[in-house]
Order: C-alpha cells, then sequence, then structure tokens
C-alpha cells in the first residue's frame, strides 16, 4: 500500500486547478450530507440510486420503486461522487490532491473534467463488463483518479514523490516505482479476486481509459514518458 502526500511538482500553464478543487469539494460536500441523512436506509436508498448496478444497467434487474432516482446510464457518471464511507473518501481525495492539479495543468480546466469522468466511464463499463449480473452498486472516484494516475505517469514518470510505503514507511521515490507499484497492486488483486468489496476492475478500467486519452487531452507542448516534444 502507498499512501502519497506530495509531489512538489510546479504547475506551468494555469494559476489554480479549479477543477481538481472543485471535484474534491463536491465529492466532501456529498459525503458530509450523506453523513447527516436522517437514516441508514435512507443513505443506502442514495447509492443504490445514484450508483452504477450492472444488473440494472444492462437491463436484467429493476430498482424498486421509488429507488431509480435517475436513468441507469447516468449512474454511469454519478456513482463517481460517492463514496461508501469516510475512510474511501480521504483515500481518493488524498490522490486527487496530489496527482489531480499537474495533469489538470497539463490538459486545461474543461479537457480535465471531461477526462476525470471518462476515465470514471472506463472504469465503471469495464467493471460492468466483468459482472454483468451484480446487483451490489459501483460507487466512487476510484476508476476516474485511476485514469489521473496513468496519465501523471505518462507526464512525470521521474518525478521523485513523498509518500508512505505500507500506511507509515515513509519515501521518496520516482513515480514510476511508487505508481507503478501500486497498478501493479490493483492487477494482481483484480486477478486474484481480492476483496469483493472493491471494485479493482473498475481501477483497471480507469487507467486503461486514462492511458488511451492522456496523449489526445494534454497540451502539444507536454512531452510523454520524459521524451522532448517534438518540434514542427
Amino acid at each position: 500500500m502507498f499512501v502519497p502526500l506530495h509531489d512538489g511538482v510546479p504547475l506551468r500553464f494555469m494559476r489554480t486547478p479549479y477543477i481538481t478543487y472543485g471535484l474534491i469539494g463536491a465529492c466532501i460536500a456529498l459525503q458530509i450530507a450523506l453523513q447527516l441523512w436522517p437514516s441508514q436506509e435512507a443513505e443506502l436508498a442514495i447509492m443504490a440510486g445514484f450508483g452504477m448496478i450492472p444488473s440494472v444497467l444492462f437491463g436484467t434487474a429493476q430498482l424498486p420503486e421509488g429507488l431509480a432516482h435517475v436513468p441507469a446510464w447516468a449512474t454511469l457518471f454519478t456513482n463517481v461522487l460517492l463514496h461508501a464511507n469516510v475512510a474511501h473518501l480521504v483515500g481518493n481525495m488524498l490522490f486527487l490532491w496530489v496527482f489531480g492539479d499537474n495533469v489538470e495543468d497539463a490538459m486545461g480546466h474543461l479537457r480535465f473534467l471531461a477526462f476525470f469522468f471518462l476515465c470514471g466511464l472506463g472504469g465503471s463499463l469495464f467493471h460492468a463488463g466483468m459482472y454483468p449480473g451484480s446487483e451490489q452498486p459501483l460507487i466512487g472516484a476510484s476508476g476516474a483518479i485511476s485514469g489521473v494516475i496513468a496519465s501523471y505517469l505518462m507526464i512525470y514518470p521521474q518525478v521523485r514523490i513523498w509518500g508512505l510505503a505500507f500506511n507509515w514507511i515513509p519515501i521518496h521515490i520516482p513515480a514510476l516505482y511508487a505508481l507503478g507499484g501500486w497498478v501493479l497492486l490493483q492487477a494482481a488483486a483484480a486477478l486474484l479476486g481480492a476483496d469483493g468489496n472493491v471494485g479493482w476492475w473498475a481501477h483497471l478500467g480507469g487507467l486503461a481509459t486514462g492511458a488511451a486519452l492522456t496523449p489526445l487531452f494534454v497540451h502539444r507542448s507536454i512531452a510523454l514518458f520524459g521524451r522532448k516534444p517534438a518540434r514542427g
């Protein structure tokens, strides 16, 4: 397990990563609202109605009357902003805080917003494809943030990141090793069927989507994989 703390990479194209801050603020606000919900049953109803349920998405199951708050296709996006608990939220938002600003800087505000939700979409669809009959809601920004991690790795593979290995050992190592190890962990967990309450395949789907979209979304002057940009 790796917990990122700081990367120290300055912004080049913008002063403030408004989208990154806005996404973090939205996720925190929704979590606070859920924590203040009058009953656990009502909280679970919100997660079921706005979370992505594969069997409902594919039409093999239906939610009880009153729970389908949005169309099934819309849950591919709404699920990204919800989190199961505070620990789930903090973990995701820490990754977004450390890496999201630099990816937003490399793409621009609106392209980063689209990129984030497209990665979330890719992660949700990949998860649904792996568990088409599942009736368990998928919630969380992990798929979208996995796409951000893939993009960061492509843009800043040699940047040294401060973090905690195994949640408590301070380390300062290149992103290629820190985040590359994280990627391998996600793949191993998915293939070995670790903790069924974690959407490992959503993480891998987000990673693949982020890697595929990054060359299309970054500024032309951005060099990927540490290479120098080509001159026209």
